[in-house]
């Protein structure tokens, strides 16, 4: 040891002596360059001593060890971090210059395979729900073997839609494609549809037979089918759901042109709840066939038609629909103008509906409905909550105070299209609307509906005086005579409003009359008003 350490000691040594001489030898004028080539051969000479000797360090091949571990909570999926994770404890410190950045991509470019399966099918699942299972799930499943068995879960594949994803809209299937398309079709329905609950068809012009059929032979657990603008389907896709969908009970057909559905709904309508359709000349009969009772569970009926439709008269027994339809909840007619028909048996007025909670007869027309029809619709209806007559200008504040719908939340009579509206009119009664459901009004609109000043600021005022102050959510006020006094009475009360319109009012100021959005903007409002 003492040998050694002597020995090692021997160059520093004659370095130091060295070191003087030639620092005198230069001074002098004598020999310097040539001393001076000769000290940068010494150094030369003992750095290549120096790195011959130091020892090279063995690389030790680790394995790579995950970082986390994942537990199964109630509603969750947690990651937590383990012991033994190289993060513990440590620092970030900057990469050092020089180095390789070879090793860098080498430890991090296969990070997707060492991601967890249940992580994977999580965030998968956050992607489905935004943006669609198809073609979503088919393209990640091509990344790996571990991607491809995350997104083969059954659990992702419970709501599909399947739009134009072979071909462009408008343009012809060869046979070829279209041979691509059923087994395509085939194979997902065998592979990844055992747990499929909602399937949609969007734009389908062919195909639409086989792909209904199939769905309903490898899909036990179906119950809802949407076919939106599909054209071609038969009567052999609704036996084939009669047959093999079981569980099926909503029907989505807006803007689509099938056939059989008729015999389907007289055979297997106990089990559907929930009907969507849009009026039209082979549609009409599907109205009929539900006023028989062949669908005695429905909860759910849509009638609806295209904006720019010239045929939106429909012809309805509303007493028939009330006996055929006892359990129905939501009952809308968007943009159709009923004819309400009596019954040929001359039968008095029937239960009504008494479990019914939402009716819609909004429209962008003229519309019939008078306070007479309005009241033979909702005849029983205690448990309304969502009340829409948009458009209906012929009804009146009077016929809305005798409904028999004493906990209304949502009423929306605004006036939108003024071509059928006399605008000089001048309404007045609005305080009896107010007076019987301020206790319970969370939204109400009554854009543009002409109401005079005084009894805007009575109506108003019988909203400020609910007992709980927070019940109103949003109010919508366009175009109408509402005043500064007024609209202070029921901003400065209600606290949890967060959506008002105040846009184009004629007699407030000229810097208030605009949209407001959240309780902070509704609040600077008030300090306008004051």
């Amino acid at each position: 040891m003492d040998s050694s350490a002597a020995e090692a000691s021997t160059p520093s040594e004659i370095k130091d002596d060295a070191a003087p001489s030639t620092s005198n030898k230069t001074a002098r004028g004598g020999d310097g360059p040539k001393s001076k080539k000769a000290s940068l051969k010494r150094k030369a000479g003992e750095t290549e001593n120096a790195k011959t000797k130091k020892p090279k360090k063995a690389r030790v091949s680790r394995p790579a060890q995950l970082g986390y571990t994942v537990h199964q909570g109630e509603d969750m999926l947690l990651v937590i971090a383990s012991s033994t994770s190289q993060y513990d404890g440590s620092v970030w410190r900057p990469q050092k210059k020089g180095g390789k950045k070879k090793k860098l991509a080498k430890g991090n470019h296969r990070w997707g395979e060492s991601l967890p399966e249940e992580v994977l099918v999580n965030i998968f699942q956050m992607v489905v729900v935004q943006d669609g299972a198809v073609p979503f799930l088919c393209r990640v499943g091509r990344v790996c073997r571990l991607w491809n068995t995350a997104a083969s879960s059954p659990v992702l594949w419970r709501k599909v839609t399947v739009g134009h994803c072979w071909i462009a809209p408008g343009k012809t299937q060869l046979p070829k494609t279209e041979k691509k398309i059923q087994e395509t079709f085939d194979w997902l329905a065998q592979n990844r549809f055992s747990q499929l609950r909602d399937f949609s068809l969007c734009h389908w012009k062919k195909n639409n037979d086989f792909a209904v059929e199939v769905v309903s032979q490898f899909c036990p657990h179906l119950r809802s089918l949407t076919l939106s603008y599909c054209t071609g389907l038969t009567a052999s896709a609704f036996q084939s759901l009669g047959l093999h969908s079981r569980a099926l009970q909503s029907l989505n057909l807006q803007y689509s042109e099938v056939d059989g559905l008729l015999e389907y709904l007289e055979n297997h309508g106990s089990q559907i709840k929930q009907i969507w359709f849009t009026h039209g000349l082979k549609n009409d009969r599907l109205l009929s066939t539900l006023t028989r009772g062949c669908c005695p569970e429905l909860d759910l009926l849509e009638i609806n038609t295209k904006l720019d439709s010239k045929d939106c008269e429909l012809p309805i027994c509303i007493q028939a629909l009330q006996a055929a339809c006892p359990k129905l909840k939501t009952f809308r007619m968007l943009n159709v103008r009923p004819l309400h028909k009596t019954m040929r048996n001359g039968a008095d007025s029937t239960s009504g509906f008494p479990m019914l909670e939402e009716l819609c007869i909004a429209t962008t027309s003229y519309s019939y409905m008078s306070d007479k029809n309005l009241l033979d619709i909702l005849y029983g209806s205690t448990k309304l909550r969502v009340l829409d007559l948009r458009g209906c200008s012929r009804i009146t504040p009077s016929g809305l105070a005798a409904l028999p719908c004493p906990e209304l939340e949502c009423l929306f009579w605004g006036q939108y299209f003024s071509s059928h509206t006399a605008l000089s009119s001048q309404k007045r009664g609005l305080h009896m609307v107010t007076q019987k459901w301020s206790q319970t009004l969370k939204e109400l609109d009554i854009a543009n509906q002409l109401f005079v000043e005084e009894d805007l600021e009575i109506a108003m005022s019988y909203l400020a005086q609910a007992t709980e102050a927070d019940t109103l959510r949003s109010l919508n006020l366009s175009g109408t005579r509402i005043t500064s006094p007024a609209l202070r009475a029921v901003v400065g009360r209600m606290t949890s409003l967060n959506y008002l319109n105040l846009s184009s009012c004629r007699y407030l100021p000229r810097g208030v009359k605009r949209l407001y959005r959240g309780q902070e903007d509704i609040r600077q409002l008030l300090d306008k008003l004051e």
